[in-house]
C-alpha cells in the first residue's frame, strides 16, 4: 500500500496527530522482543509524545547506540498500534534508548529528554492529545529511579518550565511497534514531528 506522505511540524496550522498524518498499512503485533543491550550497554525507556520525532532527535545523541520505537505502561499484552492510539490500551508510545554509559550517562540522557519535550502538558505533546502521548521515564532498576527522581527535581526547580513537570516515573515493561513506525523520519524525511531541542539550561 502506499503511504500517503503530510509533512506537518507541530508549531503549524494543520491540526494533525502522529496517529493521523499519515495512512499506514495494517500490520500485525510484533514478534520480536525488543533488541537486548550487551553487558557493557545500559538502556533507557522514555516517552513524550509521538515517538517518529523523539527518536529522531535521540539517534544523534553521542553515545546513543540504537534507538527502537513502541510501546510500555500499559495493561494490554502485546500491544498493536490500534491499542495503543485511542488510549484505551494503557500504553504510552515511548523510545527505547540503548546508550554507552563510557560516553554518555542515564542523567544526560534524562535532561536531555526534557530539552526535546514539554514536561508540563498532561497527556498531550502538540498537537497530539491523549495518554498515549504523556511524558514518562520507565525506570528499570532502583538505581534509574533515584536519577530520575534526582533529574526532574533539578528540571523543575530551574525554572526552565514555567509549569508543573507532569513526567510520571514509574516501571513498565517495553513492547517494540510495528515496523513501519521504527526509523520513520528516516524513511519520511520530512514527515510529522514536534519535537524539537530547546535552548534551556537545567
Amino acid at each position: 500500500m502506499m503511504l500517503v506522505r503530510v509533512a506537518i511540524v507541530c508549531a503549524g496550522l494543520a491540526a494533525y496527530g502522529c496517529s493521523r498524518s499519515e495512512a499506514q498499512p495494517i500490520e500485525p503485533a510484533p514478534t520480536q522482543p525488543a533488541r537486548p543491550p550487551t553487558a557493557n550497554q545500559q538502556v533507557a525507556t522514555l516517552a513524550g509524545g509521538c515517538f517518529w520525532g523523539m527518536e529522531e532527535l535521540f539517534r544523534a545523541q553521542p553515545g546513543v547506540l540504537d534507538t527502537e520505537v513502541g510501546y510500555a505502561g500499559g495493561t494490554v499484552a502485546n500491544p498493536t498500534y490500534d491499542d495503543v492510539k485511542t488510549g484505551a490500551s494503557g500504553h504510552a508510545e515511548a523510545l527505547r534508548v540503548v546508550f554507552d554509559p563510557s560516553k554518555t550517562s542515564y542523567e544526560k540522557i534524562l535532561f536531555y529528554f526534557f530539552k526535546i519535550h514539554d514536561p508540563t502538558t498532561l497527556n498531550r505533546q502538540g498537537n497530539d492529545v491523549g495518554s498515549q502521548y504523556r511524558s514518562a521515564i520507565f525506570v528499570q532498576n532502583d538505581e534509574q529511579l533515584a536519577v530520575a527522581k534526582e533529574v526532574t527535581d533539578r528540571v523543575q526547580s530551574s525554572g526552565s518550565w514555567k509549569g508543573k513537570i507532569t513526567t510520571q516515573i514509574v516501571r513498565g515493561d517495553f513492547h517494540p511497534a510495528e515496523s513501519y513506525h521504527q526509523d520513520y523520519l528516516q524513511k519520511n524525511p520530512g514527515g510529522y514531528t514536534c519535537h524539537y531541542e530547546r535552548d534551556v539550561t537545567f
